[in-house]
């Protein structure tokens, strides 16, 4: 409480700070106006009162920077230049600049402001307040304080506060704000909600799955306030760009000041003026602040389409990419696997006992497999009869059941444990489940591709050149069947974790960039090594951890979208970069020759900065 009233108390500051200086330029504009109507020898210490009241705050940010790395800023020129033009009882220059450099700050400030509503507006999805079940009624309470396990109540047009699972009622939920998918949602009862998500529909109740700092609402904006701690190469460029000329031009500056007169015998005042104009043209802003501003806006179109990226630099990369590798399970498939078949291969064992064998060793495991072999058998479970329990990756289980040591995995286990298997062609994964060393039965699951995958390929070729590869842990006929049919020529199967990373580098070698998409655990470590590791929002904890990039759809052709809106963000910066520097280099010429005045170099500052913010803006405006 002591830390937000803290907080409270700056804002107030910083407001009170704004209003002061609004009214010091409004006295300003008033002085200044009341000084060209008199034209007498009061008009002078009016015209200096005008240029105090309106310029004290560039004034001072210039002296608090003196004799540091940073000094040679906006504030620094603005001064030195403003000053130069009294001197030489340039006055209404001086002043003009002022107050033309303050309104165009301004319209900057709001330009920037109004772009940082939007993408607040996009990330605007955390609920205020949860309605949890008390034992005397439901309680209104700050989300923090709702516990895992809480039941909480979500009436129509509330926001979900939590990740949580149904318990009572069903509902449509608006998940607009999380993957950008216009479309409702149903939910009922065991299904899973996330935070973020707004019923449109009837009352539900929902058990707290997560606390609100782990809830996805609260990653998804943690994701988006850190992603400009990594800058792009353009983003680096122009702030160290902007470090070594601001430097340059003061010096060139100073030689136009020298060199005119001695050279040239150009009277000492004109020469002055031109200097003075020359600093005020050459100051960076349109490059320093549309630049990163065109990135941040890229961020927030992305997160609009529900894309998250965790800096900018990924949508550099995107844009270079031309290999892009996905995995099978969960990306491009559904990853919601149905047993199609229970095969026994031993008199010992029928085939509802092998069932009841799998599910209890499947019982601790989260791969998607072991849910759906789970979710098959609807039987209670007597999870005494396991013990010295052991998940290995990508492998399978080692576990002692009812006494014997038992395997459950897939054909790389068994061949590992040297268990002979017999030649089987079935159409799905297998699972199989050995007791003693030796083969007593499997069950066979099939997975089914997302509508959205059948056109993946053709469309990433409507948008460039692309390498497309499939890696899998899943046996080769599945692969080749699934690969045929999304026309995927290069497919990897039957590969561990470790295989998979080897693979990628193989990849990396032959390619510019490589962007890798998939889930789970097991696709961690490849996610890292990807240049651009794109994880599926309803993916593993870790997954979404180790990635780059985040699709909280989990549709893979939102990758199409990223590319699209980076190759925007991209092409936009470059346009400001291009108008940026030109207009500057032309006014820099003009202004040294003395042709133009301070007030064409007011806008060869402040005005191309201000167009280009609003070029930036345009980024918002991606459509499919």
């Amino acid at each position: 409480m002591e830390e937000n009233h803290v907080y409270e108390e700056d804002l107030h500051e910083m407001k009170d700070a704004s209003i002061l200086e609004h009214i010091l330029t409004l006295i300003g504009i008033i002085v200044f106006v009341i000084a060209i109507f008199l034209n007498n020898n009061i008009s002078f210490y009016l015209y200096l009162l005008s240029y105090v009241t309106i310029g004290y705050k560039i004034f001072f940010r210039a002296i608090s920077k003196l004799f540091r790395k940073d000094m040679f800023d906006e504030n620094f020129i603005m001064t030195v230049a403003t000053i130069g033009a009294i001197i030489i009882g340039e006055y209404k220059e001086a002043i003009a600049v002022l107050l033309f450099y303050k309104i165009g700050e301004f319209l900057q400030d709001k330009a920037i402001d109004n772009s940082k509503k939007k993408i607040k507006a996009v990330l605007d999805i955390r609920a205020e307040y949860a309605n949890v079940k008390r034992e005397n009624g439901i309680e209104k309470v700050n989300p923090k304080d709702v516990a895992i396990g809480d039941i909480f109540v979500v009436k129509n047009g509330e926001k979900i506060p939590l990740d949580g699972i149904v318990v009572s009622g069903n509902t449509q939920l608006n998940m607009s704000a999380l993957n950008g998918e216009s479309i409702p949602k149903e939910v009922k009862e065991k299904d899973e909600v996330l935070s973020g998500a707004v019923n449109i529909g009837g009352v539900i109740e929902v058990k707290a799955t997560s606390t609100f700092e782990n809830s996805t609402v609260s990653k998804i904006i943690e994701l988006i306030e850190n992603a400009n701690s990594k800058k792009s190469k353009v983003e680096n460029f122009i702030t160290r760009f902007a470090k070594i000329y601001t430097p340059i031009v003061v010096v060139l500056a100073l030689l136009i000041l020298v060199i005119l007169p001695l050279i040239f015998h150009l009277d000492f005042s004109d020469a002055l003026f031109r200097a003075c104009t020359f600093l005020v043209v050459s100051c960076p802003c349109a490059l320093v602040i549309s630049v990163p501003l065109g990135f941040f806006v890229g961020i927030g179109s992305c997160s609009k389409n529900g894309i998250l990226i965790k800096g900018s630099n990924y949508l550099d990369l995107l844009d270079s990419a031309n290999a892009i590798v996905f995995d099978k399970t969960g990306t491009l498939t559904k990853g919601v696997f149905k047993v199609t078949k229970v095969v026994s291969l031993s008199s010992e064992y029928t085939e509802k006992q092998i069932l009841n064998c799998i599910a209890h060793l499947e019982y601790y495991s989260n791969h998607y497999i072991a849910k759906s072999i789970l979710d098959y058998f609807k039987e209670e479970l007597d999870l005494k009869r396991v013990t010295d329990y052991q998940e290995i990756s990508g492998y399978g289980i080692n576990a002692t059941l009812d006494g014997k040591q038992v395997f459950c995995g897939n054909k790389k286990l068994m061949e590992m444990e040297k268990i002979k298997l017999p030649k089987l062609t079935y159409d799905g994964t297998l699972i199989y489940f050995a007791v003693d060393k030796k083969i007593v039965g499997f069950v066979v699951l099939s997975d089914e591709i997302k509508e959205e995958s059948l056109n993946i390929v053709s469309d990433l070729g409507k948008i460039g050149k692309y390498e497309v590869y499939m890696l899998t842990g899943d046996n080769g006929s599945v692969a080749e069947s699934t690969a045929k049919k999304l026309n995927i020529d290069n497919v990897f199967s039957n590969l561990l974790p470790q295989e998979k990373a080897k693979i990628l580098e193989d990849i990396k070698k032959s390619s510019d960039r490589v962007i890798y998409i998939g889930d789970g655990i097991n696709d961690s470590p490849v996610l890292a090594l990807a240049d651009v590791g794109v994880s599926m929002g309803k993916g593993s904890d870790i997954a979404i951890e180790t990635s780059d990039m985040v699709l909280m759809t989990d549709s893979p052709t939102k990758i199409v979208d990223a590319i699209k809106i980076a190759r925007k963000t991209k092409r936009i910066v470059k346009e400001n970069i291009t108008f940026a520097i030109f207009v500057k280099i032309l006014f820099l010429i003009l202004s040294g020759f003395g042709i133009v005045g301070m007030w064409f170099a007011v806008f060869a500052d402040v005005g191309v900065a201000f167009i280009c913010i609003l070029n930036s803006l345009r980024i918002f405006r991606y459509r499919k």
